[in-house]
């Protein structure tokens, strides 16, 4: 569960200070996204401290992701995609977990996806939750 702060510090990455860092991010080619993780909790809502290995662990198998970039080539498939895009830059998804290309840019997990990993989009992802 993402608190408002931690949503807040991905859509962060674009900002001003970390402007040069952002540029350091790829750019995805052909049909994949360039996704965002949330931030873990340091604390359960009960106050305690989560473990450095939790916190990763619940980094790592995150289902929400925000879509900073998408490929030149996303969603062109009229044939697998008749109804349009799943989504659009700017959206948070929902997709499996462990999907993806996974990498780190200055400590900060990223994925790239492909374009039909996507399985819904949502408003506000804090509050969800995956279940283990």
């Amino acid at each position: 569960m993402a608190s408002t702060k931690k949503v807040e510090s991905v859509k962060a990455v674009t900002s001003d200070e970390q402007a040069r860092k952002a540029k350091q991010l790829p750019i995805p080619k052909g049909y994949k996204l360039l996704i965002a993780l949330p931030e873990a909790e340091e604390k359960t809502k009960g106050g305690i401290i989560k473990a450095q290995q939790t916190m990763q662990i619940e980094e790592v198998g995150s289902i929400c992701g925000f879509v900073l970039k998408m490929g030149e080539d996303c969603y062109n498939d009229k044939t697998r995609f008749p109804s349009g895009p799943f989504c659009k830059e700017g959206d948070w998804i929902i997709m499996r977990s462990y999907s993806g290309t996974r990498f780190l840019v200055h400590g900060k997990e990223f994925r790239l996806i492909n374009d039909d990993s996507v399985e819904a989009v949502v408003e506000d992802p804090r509050g969800i939750v995956k279940v283990l």
